[in-house]
């Protein structure tokens, strides 16, 4: 579980470059005596992302209380970084197939 456990944590820090303003609260919610936090928040979470067809709240807040849960549940650690894995090589190839259509639709020039 050491191999899904730092898959994890490398993931964890991607996150932390990407979102500088995050940054801060996701490096608290790591450490091991912010589970007090953590726990009751990703459970939170992942309430409020079932509740997703009420107002405010979002199915967004599903899958990062999973993640914050992942912490803490090794069972969960796998198909979390699995799934952050798999999302971040999405992104990759929907932004690069814009970046190519807005490449190819520009006139030329005259």
């Amino acid at each position: 579980m050491d191999k899904e456990r730092s898959r994890l944590e490398r993931m964890f820090l991607r996150l932390e470059e990407r979102f500088p303003r995050f940054a801060m609260v996701l490096y608290v919610l790591r450490q091991p005596w912010a589970m007090l936090i953590r726990i009751p928040l990703g459970i939170l979470l992942v309430i409020g992302g079932l509740l997703a067809f009420l107002p405010i709240l979002g199915i967004w807040m599903l899958p990062l209380g999973l993640l914050l849960l992942a912490i803490d549940l090794p069972f969960l650690q796998r198909p979390m970084s699995a799934t952050l894995l798999r999302g971040e090589r999405q992104w990759k190839l929907w932004r690069r197939s814009r970046r190519d259509k807005r490449g190819r639709e520009a006139p030329p020039p005259t």
